[in-house]
């Protein structure tokens, strides 16, 4: 596995250039979770086991996270790992087409996620935490593998991320003063911070993959 700093500096290789098309679906990406999980819920935005667990106060904010929230950040995503992969810009149709197509299937997918996130949690606090981890590649493999059930996906995620749990968390650490200076900018700053964090979340996933599939042969 690579370093932080080496999946970073993947990121932002790709993105160098290309922000536009990238800020424009993140615009749309935290307007839509910040108005469904509300302004103090900006972690869903980096899990997305935190959008699967967004109870809310009301019923029907539970509903649209599960409904909406949870398909939209397997498809912002996803559409984060085409544009790492193939450079392809037409960021804000892809998510909405990673969101949508499939749509139970995923919808499922994630609330099972957070599901065995919200079952960890309930049972002890930090192995609650350490196994949001464990199932941060689901949103990846439903939409690559839809073969998958969509309880088997966060399954195989959990397979792929051991011995890496740490590894993510380090990576995610790595952007705390990012995160700190966009809350002191009123949340302003996560529309950029969001493509620059999801990129290096797939440079991440990419590297696994191959390293998953060298240990399988």
């Amino acid at each position: 596995m690579k370093t932080n700093q080496e999946y970073k500096n993947a990121a932002l290789s790709r993105i160098q250039g290309n922000w536009s098309p990238l800020v424009i679906a993140s615009i749309i990406y935290v307007l839509v979770i910040a108005a469904i999980c509300g302004a103090s819920s900006l972690p869903a935005l980096f899990n997305p086991a935190s959008v699967a667990n967004e109870l809310g106060s009301t019923g029907a904010t539970f509903l649209l996270a599960i409904f909406l929230a949870s398909p939209l950040e397997l498809g912002f995503a996803n559409a984060m790992r085409v544009f790492f992969e193939s450079n392809d810009l037409d960021c804000t149709n892809n998510m909405v087409r990673f969101s949508t197509t499939n749509y139970l299937h995923k919808v499922l997918g994630m609330f099972f996620m957070g599901l065995k996130v919200c079952l960890w949690t309930m049972l002890f606090f930090i192995p609650g935490i350490v196994m949001s981890f464990a199932y941060a590649m689901t949103p990846y493999i439903l939409e690559e593998n839809p073969e998958f059930s969509a309880w088997e996906a966060s399954t195989r995620s959990r397979e792929m991320m051991k011995g890496h749990k740490f590894d993510l968390f380090y990576l995610y650490l790595s952007f705390i003063g990012w995160f700190i200076l966009c809350l002191l900018t009123a949340g302003i700053g996560f529309i950029w911070l969001c493509p620059y964090f999801k990129s290096t979340e797939v440079a991440f996933y990419e590297d696994l993959k191959g390293a998953t599939v060298s240990v399988a042969e």
